[in-house]
């Protein structure tokens, strides 16, 4: 594998971290010449910087460049061009690198999404919401067929699964799910559940929004929506099963009755750096499974009941291509609620039907629909919370 330049979206949250210590470790295969980050920690952008010593960094918080700008004089770092606002992260993924590695979290990563394609640059996918909001726009920003590399494990999991055949050999993809926090969990037993315990992942180290999202399964119905348009497969052909161990990653089922499944520790540094390196593996991306010691995998059957985001994704996605991004916009809103004490957990998932029952779509996909659809959902879910 020839060398390749990266742009970051996204630095200082746990991809970007990840990230930059795959880069770190493989300076060989990776050069970074863009970081881009919220802005919230001009510190940790700054070291950043001084470990690889990009062109530019952004922010998306104009108001932070000062204080970046402040930070790299302080960590010795010269010559570096910091930019402000969301036009300059969208800037950077325009840049041209070989790989544009999107990392953010929420929609506000679909404008980023569709620059790099714009640009040519191979994208390492791992914010789903592009595809959740605007699926069909990414689809057709699309200059070639394998321009984009899912980041997500289960993702990176079925997209190296499906090597193993034909695409009219596939019968389904199965996406595994860990269970998040309250695996096993009736609903019943979910109605006074904490932040602190719904933040508890047994398994994963992500940052709060997918944790919580993870805890309500939200985080998996956003990733059959992802499945969808990554691989062109319809709804009814993408299932999803517990498997509280998360070792297999997902699997593929053929016609033939073969199953392929990927298997490899919980670690995020493995799909980062395939996704950065696609085709080729980065060898000891991460350590390999101890197959010297007795282990034991479970997989258990889905409880729509206790958890119904799944369901709820399916009959947004079957009702319009807008309403996926109303859904996600609203349980943004819901978390952030749930966060603060404002909502209960099982509301979450509740107040999210609510929003997306009510919304009809126009007939168009633009990008500006899809902002009009999102501020919908924000203030509907708003009003909805506001009059508990």
């Amino acid at each position: 594998m020839t060398r390749r330049t990266v742009a970051l979206l996204g630095s200082t949250g746990s991809i970007g971290t990840q990230a930059l210590d795959v880069i770190a470790r493989n300076p060989d295969l990776f050069q970074v010449t863009a970081l881009a980050a919220g802005g919230s920690d001009p510190a940790a952008i700054a070291a950043q910087a001084a470990a690889t010593r990009p062109a530019v960094v952004a922010v998306a918080n104009a108001a932070a460049v000062p204080d970046v700008r402040a930070a790299l004089t302080v960590a010795g770092v010269a010559g570096v061009e910091v930019t402000g606002g969301a036009q300059a992260v969208v800037d950077v993924a325009a840049s041209g690198a070989d790989v544009v590695l999107n990392g953010m979290t929420g929609s506000v990563g679909l404008r980023p999404t569709l620059a790099a394609l714009a640009a040519g640059s191979t994208l390492a996918l791992a914010n789903k919401e592009s595809l959740v909001a605007g699926g069909a726009l990414v689809k057709a920003a699309l200059r070639r067929a394998d321009q984009i590399v899912p980041v997500d494990s289960e993702h990176s999991a079925l997209a190296q699964a499906l090597r193993s055949g034909a695409r009219g050999e596939v019968k389904r993809l199965v996406l595994t799910a860990s269970g998040g926090a309250f695996r096993g969990r009736t609903r019943d037993e979910l109605a006074h559940v904490t932040v602190e315990q719904a933040l508890k992942h047994p398994n994963w180290d992500m940052g709060p929004v997918v944790t919580i999202n993870s805890a309500s399964l939200v985080n998996k119905a956003l990733e059959v929506i992802e499945a969808h348009w990554l691989f062109d497969m319809p709804y009814e052909r993408i299932d999803v099963v517990i498997h509280p161990q998360s070792i297999v990653h997902s699997m593929v089922e053929f016609v033939d009755g073969s199953t392929i499944a990927q298997a490899s520790p919980p670690d995020m540094r493995l799909p980062i750096a395939l996704g950065m390196g696609w085709p080729d593996r980065v060898a000891d991306a991460v350590p390999g499974l101890d197959w010297s010691r007795a282990s034991a995998w479970q997989f258990e059957p889905l409880d729509d009941d206790a958890f119904p985001a799944i369901a709820l994704a399916r009959d947004a996605a079957a009702a319009s291509d807008l309403h996926p991004a109303v859904f996600n916009a609203a349980n943004e809103q819901c978390v952030a609620a749930f966060v603060a004490g404002a909502l209960p957990f099982l509301s979450i998932v509740d107040t999210v039907r609510a929003v997306v029952e009510a919304y009809s779509a126009p007939a168009d996909v633009t990008l500006e629909a899809v902002d009009a659809a999102e501020a919908w959902a924000r203030a509907r879910a708003d009003a909805l919370i506001s009059a508990r």
